[in-house]
């Protein structure tokens, strides 16, 4: 619950003890001791569990992925952009299976901020296909566009093909039915 307020504590603690080092002649302890404070103060801005979670999810382990999301309790309490990821990847572990509420964690994902135009593009994709399976045609396709703009390494092409593919059966299938 007040895992920043400890890190930052520890770290401080860290830099009197390495101060106390360099004045009593140990500047190779001190230094040392120096190192451990910027991996302390690292941890501050790094969460570890969002670190290990996006391991896991790359590694095709939802499971696990979710257990180690699930042992952060307060994620409001997370520096802003780590609030951002904790939510973006509960998204993409629920997008399998629970739609609605994949579609919330995106959305607020997003408003909050995402880093780079990559993850941007991944949760506006996202955010496409469920619009698409509700057979909202224009929200998908405005979402699509965007997630084309933020795709600057084109990095989702493939992805972004299908789901035009997809959308034009969608308008298709719409057509044939209205004209029956």
């Amino acid at each position: 619950m007040y895992n920043k307020e400890i890190k930052i504590a520890l770290a401080l603690i860290i830099l009197a003890c390495s101060i106390f080092l360099f004045n009593s002649g140990e500047i190779g302890y001190g230094i040392l001791v120096l190192i451990i404070m910027g991996l302390v103060i690292l941890s501050i801005f790094k969460d570890e569990r969002i670190v290990k979670a996006f391991y896991h999810l790359r590694k095709n382990d939802m499971q696990k992925a979710a257990s180690t999301l699930s042992k952060i309790k307060h994620p409001e309490k997370l520096i802003r952009s780590q609030e951002a990821y904790y939510y973006y990847l509960n998204g993409l572990i629920l997008s399998q299976t629970q739609m609605n509420q994949s579609e919330r964690f995106f959305k607020k994902a997003l408003s909050i901020g995402l880093r780079t135009d990559t993850d941007k593009a991944v949760a506006k994709l996202n955010l496409a296909g469920l619009a698409m399976s509700r057979r909202k045609k224009r929200e998908a396709t405005t979402l699509i566009t965007e997630a084309k703009k933020l795709d600057k390494h084109n990095m989702l092409d493939e992805q972004l093909k299908m789901m035009k593919q997809q959308l034009k059966r969608i308008s298709d299938n719409l057509q044939m039915s209205d004209n029956l």
